[in-house]
């Protein structure tokens, strides 16, 4: 079966043919490919087309697809069972493993996704300050939870649309928004709102393409939020265990009150989680009056995948240097062939998350990259797609290096780039 036959069926039972919007390709003016397998940093459709995958899964996969580590934890984890809804050993090893690197987080809870890690975040913050309105900002997409779809990025804002229908008015009204990298816009609201029980913010943005805050922002951030009694939330399930080991704090040293994780905590199977110091976790259920819960949460094979990412992560020690270095070769090979090309591209790399804007000048915030050349980028992403390169169909979204990633491949991708830049 062909992609185009395979997404013409795929629409008539599923809505819109993908179970995540931006998947569909649409904002590149295509059909989506159906993967069939996977293999290290390559990705296989159902044609049998390869192509060098930078979207590893949209980031869990820190060691590539079917990393046999990970495999074999998961294999055995599964032969006891693949969930109870009840308490396993498992859960306990991940959450020590995690905690035990960040001084300023005590306990944890783990979830099944990015959007409950945060959505029960927010919830955790408005029950221990008990204050009403959040504050978060333009282009960062922190799930799709209800108080969060407003000015959101990433599929949001692929389409157009960075609120949704079916949120109420009333609920919008409590979240404020924003911009980043702008501390000025943040203490403008401080002023006018004094019942804002947190911020929430991307402290490396993943969700409006690749947009990295400023030390000085967010060590004011921390300062405004002290000073008004706010908590501060690091959303971080995509770059955490990314941008570093430690995500954000192993690069800028600043501690939020409360952190999300996801994404490589689960190694490519469905976790994420949320953790705090001990008085903050203390107030959720069964403990005090802050209620969550989840039947699939902590599930035995997810724990184990993630055990087994984390575990290799962290004994891995020139692991991010190595990534690292490969990103920095791949965005600055592709400026320097935009520049070649008289073509507008901005790059930028953090760990093994890079990204690239079609724009003129530096992104800093959400309106910088909306300038992006949007009809430039569907052109590169369908040329570059036909010389066996996967990458993100949305200008708003980040992409990744894994461990299985090495010189050649990236001297295969800037080839297939300047190919590419040729072309358009």
């Amino acid at each position: 079966m062909t992609n185009k036959k395979a997404f013409k069926e795929a629409t008539q039972f599923i809505a819109g043919g993908v179970n995540s919007p931006v998947r569909a390709f649409a904002n590149v003016g295509s059909e989506p490919r159906f993967i069939s397998q996977g293999k290290g940093a390559y990705i296989f459709d159902i044609e049998g087309n390869s192509y060098i995958d930078y979207v590893q899964s949209w980031g869990p996969l820190l060691f590539g697809h079917c990393d046999k580590d990970i495999q074999k934890a998961c294999q055995k984890a599964l032969k006891k069972g693949s969930s109870f809804g009840a308490p396993t050993l498992l859960e306990t090893e991940l959450a020590k493993l995690v905690l035990c690197d960040f001084p300023h987080l005590d306990k944890i809870r783990f979830v099944s996704s990015g959007t409950e890690a945060t959505m029960s975040a927010i919830r955790l913050a408005r029950g221990f300050t008990k204050k009403d309105k959040i504050l978060k900002f333009e282009g960062c997409y922190h799930g799709h939870s209800d108080s969060l779809l407003v000015s959101a990025g990433s599929g949001a804002t692929t389409f157009n649309s960075p609120s949704s229908l079916g949120v109420l008015e009333d609920v919008a009204k409590y979240t404020l928004v924003a911009k980043y990298n702008d501390l000025a816009s943040v203490e403008e609201l401080f002023e006018k709102h004094k019942d804002i029980a947190c911020v929430i913010i991307e402290p490396i943005a993943g969700n409006m393409g690749l947009v990295p805050a400023r030390q000085e922002f967010l060590e004011g951030l921390v300062k405004l939020c002290k000073a008004n009694q706010s908590l501060v939330i690091f959303d971080e399930v995509m770059s955490g265990y990314r941008a570093s080991y430690l995500g954000s704090y192993g690069i800028n040293g600043i501690k939020a009150d409360i952190v999300t994780f996801g994404k490589v905590i689960g190694g490519g199977l469905p976790a994420a989680a949320f953790a705090a110091r001990a008085e903050i976790m203390d107030i959720l259920s069964p403990l005090g009056g802050v209620y969550q819960a989840g039947t699939l949460s902590g599930n035995p094979l997810a724990m184990a995948a993630g055990i087994a990412s984390i575990t290799k992560a962290k004994k891995s020690k020139k692991l991010y240097e190595k990534l690292g270095k490969l990103a920095k070769k791949l965005t600055g090979g592709m400026k320097k062939l935009a520049e070649e090309k008289a073509l507008p591209l901005q790059t930028c790399y953090v760990g093994s998350m890079f990204g690239y804007f079609f724009t003129q000048k530096p992104v800093l915030n959400y309106e910088d990259a909306l300038k992006s050349d949007l009809k430039l980028f569907s052109k590169f992403h369908k040329h570059m797609l036909q010389r066996g390169v996967y990458l993100a169909p949305s200008q708003f979204e980040t992409a990744f290096i894994c461990s299985k990633m090495n010189d050649k491949m990236i001297a295969f991708t800037l080839e297939a780039v300047r190919e590419s830049f040729k072309r358009i």
